[in-house]
């Protein structure tokens, strides 16, 4: 199955659960999956990683969670877990290069957009060098832009959420921000 057939179960959800109508309980345990393909790359694999949110941040809680300073690094993961789901993740996705230095843990929905902290759904291991002529660093360009935007209110948070899950690369210019 493509990743645009998969678009809109978890543009869905993300909005729900954005707006409260649903909850969210993620395991915080690494998931089932034996596999998860590269073929995705610069994103994750969607049935892998498909995004995962902190219950705790809404468009009503953005002026006390995530545009507080210091917020994102409060509620970061210790890298005692995050090198170890690293570690388990890098196998997971095949990659012939294993060097953990090679790879940044990264939040697919960012803290800073009320990401989940310690989700496997939401944690994957990008690569910092370039694919497709992406890399990591741009990602972080993306996630600030969308977050300055956000803690502005000049985009509101689900649809930054949404675009971000669904495709980082396009996310700014679907939201009209490139």
């Amino acid at each position: 199955m493509s990743r645009s057939n998969r678009i809109p179960a978890t543009a869905a959800a993300l909005v729900l659960a954005a707006a409260g109508l649903v909850t969210c309980t993620v395991s915080t345990t690494a998931q089932a999956a034996t596999a998860c393909s590269q073929s995705y790359l610069p994103l994750p694999d969607p049935t892998c990683q498909p995004g995962a949110l902190n219950s705790a941040v809404t468009q009503s809680t953005i002026s006390t969670t995530i545009c507080v300073g210091g917020y994102s690094s409060s509620i970061r993961p210790p890298t005692s877990y995050t090198d170890a789901l690293k570690v388990a993740q890098i196998a997971q996705y095949g990659y012939s290069d294993t060097s953990t230095a090679d790879y940044e843990e990264d939040h697919l929905i960012p803290l800073s957009l009320g990401g989940n902290p310690r989700s496997p759904l939401n944690l994957w291991p990008e690569p910092r060098y370039s694919v497709g002529s992406k890399t990591a660093a741009n990602k972080d360009t993306v996630e600030y832009k969308l977050y300055q935007a956000v803690c502005a209110g000049t985009v509101q948070l689900a649809p930054a959420q949404q675009a971000i899950a669904s495709n980082w690369t396009t996310a700014l210019s679907v939201l009209g921000r490139s």
